[in-house]
């Protein structure tokens, strides 16, 4: 099916262009969202006596885009979490949850622009791509801990996982030297021949 495009999509082309898609692309995303019209000739003509108009719009649409990613751009946020001693989340982060954060700091974000390859689910510090428009990606970073004091661990650079992983087991060994003392003193009082 031949469409023409009313905005830039990714992988696909800009606005004005006209683009051979599957038919299903075509009726279930970019026609209901307005992306694309049908490239028929009363909508070739449509499109060119109405261009200018299009293109100032999206321009416009843009800008706007362009004012919100500025004040998100490279910003970082903590998102606290329950997760087990190896770092798994009780659960996971998705497109949702960081939607929902930015929608809470007063940056109204969609949660189908938030871009994730999959959710997250472990503490660490993620760099997230949100999409605010055709054109117009900025990067955030989600700092996921267990707890505030963590957080601040990990926006450091600390590995928390690692640093907890080698307390414990200065902690287990220094158990394990402290049972072997008491072993070795319960056998000195026994005497040589005693077991």
């Amino acid at each position: 099916m031949q469409v023409i495009l009313l905005e830039r999509v990714d992988n696909l082309g800009a606005i004005g262009d006209v683009v051979t898609v599957r038919p299903g692309f075509a009726r279930n995303f970019l026609l209901p969202s307005h992306k694309a019209l049908r490239a028929t000739e009363a909508n070739l003509k449509k499109f060119a006596a109405q261009r200018a108009e299009i293109e100032a719009r999206n321009a416009a649409t843009r800008a706007e885009a362009e004012q919100h990613g500025a004040a998100i751009d490279r910003k970082s946020y903590v998102l606290i979490r329950q997760a087990g001693e190896s770092g798994q989340l009780y659960g996971s982060v998705s497109a949702r949850d960081i939607a929902e954060i930015l929608i809470a700091d007063g940056h109204p974000v969609a949660r189908n622009a938030v871009q994730m390859e999959k959710p997250i689910k472990a503490i660490g510090v993620y760099a997230v791509k949100v999409r605010l428009h055709a054109e117009v990606v900025k990067t955030i970073t989600m700092n996921v801990a267990r707890s505030q004091d963590e957080a601040d661990r990990q926006a450091k650079g600390e590995n928390v996982i690692a640093a907890n992983a080698a307390a414990e087991r200065a902690e287990s060994d220094a158990r394990n030297a402290e049972l072997a003392a008491v072993a070795a003193e319960a056998a000195a009082e026994r005497g040589p021949g005693e077991s």
